[in-house]
């Protein structure tokens, strides 16, 4: 694929990165939710468009959409732009992590951390 890709706004409202934090009950959620699942395995090894999305999910393109902006407010997708030669540029999402981790102390209850970068472009 020859396309460029550009990071498309800032953090997600949800993710502190320079903290290291997350909003833990949005991770959550999106987590326990199957279809959200699913858009996380599919795009592990690759970026893709909702089109792309739907169609290896097997997911209604507007259940597509909900769940990628769903899985991007909690910090565990990241929308790009897609640039192309023909000018018909698509968003397209990757995951942000390589690995969740759930903690629980009495502490500071329950949190979460995200670690590692699924693209190798993520070090950009």
């Amino acid at each position: 694929m020859s396309a460029q890709l550009r990071p498309k706004g800032d953090e997600p409202a949800g993710v502190d990165r320079e903290r290291g934090s997350v909003d833990t009950e949005a991770v959550l959620t999106a987590l326990e939710d199957p279809d959200c699942r699913a858009l996380l395995e599919a795009t592990a090894e690759e970026p893709l468009t909702a089109g792309e999305l739907t169609d290896r999910c097997e997911i209604p393109r507007s259940t597509t959409y909900r769940k990628v902006e769903r899985l991007a407010e909690a910090g565990l997708l990241e929308e790009r732009v897609r640039i192309s030669a023909d000018g018909k540029h698509a968003s397209e999402y990757r995951r942000t992590f390589e690995d969740v981790t759930v903690s629980l102390s009495e502490a500071d209850g329950i949190t979460v951390g995200l670690s590692g970068a699924a693209d190798p472009e993520a070090a950009d």
